[in-house]
């Protein structure tokens, strides 16, 4: 089932499921996002007006999408980088929240949060795993059956 919600810059969609919760939005602007990696390298991300910034946290709560608001200002706003841990980190259980960016992202709840520097892939709760989010002009669309979801201004 492909579902299609409008969504622009301004707002951001939350995808609810029991046990987690994502919440994009567009970039909204031509840019660059920077990736370091456990290489010691620093990708340069170069991202579209209608690419999307998604960020996923294996809780579900209102001081949950405060956080998700949060972070995609930090990414998008702020210029704040993405940093990628090396597999099997300590850390990686630890992370409250993980982001990814892009025109497409896959959730998969069978990864290690932040070790993966792929930008099309994001570790999600299991209820939304296997959800595929294209962005496409004035919105997304996502491969999958949502169980909840709410847009609201950004």
């Amino acid at each position: 089932m492909i579902n299609k919600i409008a969504l622009n810059p301004d707002e951001i969609l939350f995808l609810k499921g029991e046990t987690g919760e994502v919440g994009m939005t567009k970039f909204g602007k031509k840019g660059i996002i920077f990736i370091g990696t456990p290489e010691k390298d620093e990708i340069a991300l170069f991202l579209e007006p209608e690419d999307l910034i998604a960020v996923s946290a294996i809780k579900n709560n209102e001081e949950v999408e405060k956080g998700i608001k949060s972070l995609i200002f930090l990414l998008r706003d702020q210029g704040s980088p993405l940093i990628v841990l090396p597999p099997d980190h300590p850390t990686s259980n630890r992370l409250p929240m993980v982001a990814s960016c892009g025109d497409l992202i896959r959730l998969d709840c069978n990864i290690s949060p932040g070790t993966h520097p792929e930008q099309d892939i994001l570790c999600a709760s299991d209820d939304l795993s296997g959800l595929e989010i294209r962005s496409t002009t004035g919105g997304v669309e996502i491969e999958g059956t949502l169980k909840e979801f709410k847009v609201e201004k950004f």
